[in-house]
């Protein structure tokens, strides 16, 4: 009897100053790919937070991963996240351990200047990056202007926006396209340039002073959708409060990710009014929240 074939492995190490997309959605598409993703703190604890208040609680410490292999390992960026993965000797050495090896790496944003090129491990290779930090690529490299960048083994993104396309190029790399189509079909995900989507309901909201706003989360919560509402909200200074609906702050996504709320649900209510509620998909989520109110 045939067995099937093990789960990809995956590593991806979050740090303070991680950014949130940058990490959040790789850990999300890779997953649905069914590649088995662990999420290291390159720190001393497992609870990690990054950009814009985002709490995370890790699977392992990075220092127990350097005895593992790895199919892929993904580098998020942020700052000064991906300085302090760069600044991190055990991280460099089980990279290097796995280019030698001829393993698949990967970063996106600072890190592939200020981790991955500061390495020397993009040396000979084309690469991208965030703009701001291009210019960090030592002369051995040659910068790209490109969303996503795949030369040989290394596969290097530009930043936030970029992070749907530089996950699905992973996946590409790791299973081939018709995974990739398999998984963006349901997502609604779209690279035809120029689409757009027409307004049908024209709100028009407004608030004074900064906004308040509830992101109320649970068990089996859409990873992806929760992150990027926080992190865009706080990059435009709202107040978000992201509360729990289980028995404890911890709250676990729909493909893993460990999120930490800022309060309990309960004591969220104590804070009302609120400007704004987003209530992310997932049909947990919605029989937890409907319970809950």
């Amino acid at each position: 009897m045939a067995t099937s074939p093990s789960p990809k492995k995956v590593l991806l190490p979050i740090v303070a100053g991680t950014e949130p997309i940058e990490a959040s959605i790789p850990i999300d598409i890779l997953r649905r790919a069914g590649a088995n993703v662990t999420v290291a703190s390159a720190g001393d604890a497992l609870l990690v937070e990054i950009m814009y208040g985002v709490k995370i609680l890790a699977d392992e410490l990075l220092v127990d991963c350097a005895a593992a292999s790895y199919d892929l390992i993904v580098l998020p960026g942020g700052v000064p996240g991906a300085a302090n993965l760069g600044g991190r000797a055990t991280l460099e050495g089980i990279v290097r351990k796995h280019v030698e090896k001829g393993g698949l790496f990967a970063a996106i944003c600072a890190a592939p200047p200020l981790a991955l090129a500061s390495w020397g491990l993009l040396d000979g290779h084309k690469a991208t990056g965030h703009p701001w930090f291009v210019e960090k690529f030592p002369p051995k490299v040659t910068a790209v202007d490109a969303n996503v960048v795949v030369d040989g083994n290394a596969v290097t993104g530009t930043g936030p926006a970029t992070s749907m396309e530089f996950a699905m190029a992973l996946v590409e790399q790791l299973y081939g396209k018709e995974k990739v189509e398999q998984i963006a079909k349901p997502m609604l995900v779209r690279y035809e340039g120029g689409y757009s989507m027409k307004e049908l309901n024209s709100v028009e909201w407004h608030c004074s002073g900064t906004p308040k706003v509830l992101l109320p989360v649970a068990n089996g919560i859409e990873e992806m959708e929760a992150i990027i509402l926080v992190d865009a909200l706080r990059r435009a200074n709202a107040d978000v409060v992201v509360a729990s609906a289980e028995d404890g702050v911890v709250v676990t996504a729909r493909y893993g990710t460990r999120i930490v709320a800022d309060v309990m649900l309960d004591e969220a209510a104590d804070r009302a009014p609120f400007d704004l509620i987003i209530v992310p998909a997932s049909s947990k989520q919605e029989l937890k929240m409907h319970a809950r109110w």
